[in-house]
Formats: C-alpha cells, sequence, structure tokens
C-alpha cells in the first residue's frame, strides 16, 4: 500500500474515496464521525486538495469495510487516458470483499470490470462456484434482494438459477436479462462446473 505522491495521485485517490462513500449510502458527516478528522478535511481529501497520511487512510478504509489497497488499482498503460480507463484481465479488483454478506451466503463473487465506481452504471464479473446459492423453492417467501435500479446481465458459460419474483428460471450461455432490482431475486448455480456472468448495474452500489 502506498500514500498519494502527486497531485494526480492525490486526486484519483480521493475520487476513488469518494466512489466508495457513495456506493456505501454514506454522507460526508457519516463517513467523518468515524474518523480522527472532520467533514471539512474529508471534504478537501476526496478533492484531492489534502494530504492523506497512512494512519488516516487506514482509518477510512476501515470505516468502509475495504482494504486500503483495493485504492491502488494497477493501471498500466502507454498514454494517460489508457491508464485511467483501461482495466487489463490480471489486474481486475475485487469486490466481494467489500459486501455486506459473505460469497457463501451469496452464491458468487464479483471483480469489477470498469475502472472506477463513478457514473451512472458499473459493470461487474460474476463467478459462480458450483453447487452454491439456495434461494428457496416455491411457494415459500422470497427471502431475496430487492432495490432501487435496474440490472442487466449475460451469462458467459454454465447454468445460473434466477428465482425473480415467485419465478425460477433457467440460464445458460448465452441467456441475457434486464429487470428493476425492486423485483425480489436470487441466484444459485446447482451444476458441477463454474459459471460466470457479466452484469450492468445501475445505480453503483456495494451493499448486498
Amino acid at each position: 500500500m502506498s500514500t498519494a505522491d502527486t497531485k494526480a495521485d492525490a486526486e484519483r485517490l480521493g475520487a476513488e474515496i469518494r466512489e466508495v462513500r457513495k456506493a456505501r449510502g454514506m454522507t460526508l458527516k457519516d463517513l467523518s464521525a468515524q474518523l480522527s478528522c472532520s467533514a471539512a478535511y474529508l471534504s478537501r481529501i476526496e478533492l484531492g486538495t489534502a494530504r492523506v497520511s497512512k494512519a488516516l487512510l487506514d482509518e477510512i478504509s476501515a470505516a468502509l469495510q475495504v482494504d486500503a489497497d483495493w485504492f491502488f488499482p494497477k493501471r498500466p498503460g502507454a498514454g494517460p487516458l489508457e491508464s485511467r480507463h483501461v482495466v487489463r484481465a490480471e489486474n481486475r479488483r475485487p469486490l466481494s470483499g467489500m459486501y455486506t454478506r459473505s460469497k457463501e451466503e451469496l452464491g458468487f463473487e464479483d471483480a469489477l470490470l470498469s475502472s472506477t465506481l463513478s457514473g451512472q452504471c458499473y459493470l461487474i464479473l460474476s463467478r459462480f462456484p458450483p453447487c452454491e446459492g439456495a434461494p428457496p423453492e416455491p411457494p415459500e417467501p422470497l427471502e431475496g434482494y430487492a432495490f432501487e435500479g435496474e440490472q442487466h446481465a449475460i451469462v458467459l458459460s454454465g447454468e445460473v438459477e434466477l428465482r425473480l419474483g415467485d419465478e425460477v428460471i433457467v440460464l445458460r450461455a448465452g441467456d441475457s436479462f434486464s429487470y428493476p432490482a425492486t423485483i425480489a431475486h436470487r441466484f444459485r448455480n446447482r451444476r458441477s462446473e463454474e459459471a460466470t456472468m457479466v452484469w450492468a448495474m445501475s445505480p453503483v452500489r456495494i451493499t448486498w
């Protein structure tokens, strides 16, 4: 882990902190209440105009429930636009460790395909290990996930069972779907091989 050494580094780090904070649904006041700095100073950090010590970054990371190293992605590139916007396959950042539910409970683990968490939507890759995830069978009530927004996805490999409202839908490689995330939903992989899926989700959220 490192701290920001240049103005550009400080601005990028501040933007990353702001993105995770907003994705957590936290205000500057909410986050600063858990830190040894004021909301005004935290705002300057997010703007890249204030220094972040290692100790303070550790505080911020703990409050946001994210490993501090997550804020320092590997971004090689021949030019500034490439290094800012392109994510090489080997440099994807994990998301599952930031979720409020475990990978075992969710039945999948996610990696961030987008270069940032900012903007109106983000792209993720989900991997469904064999025989994981256990949504209840109808007619039992679905203890699923429901929240504001949209979800769009395509199955790249394997087979995934989607419980959407009161319906159970089997999705295979090449199948795609979209639905308002206000409909309760859960997933599981009932097969003996891994399944993978790419998602576009809006708005950005990392609380499951």
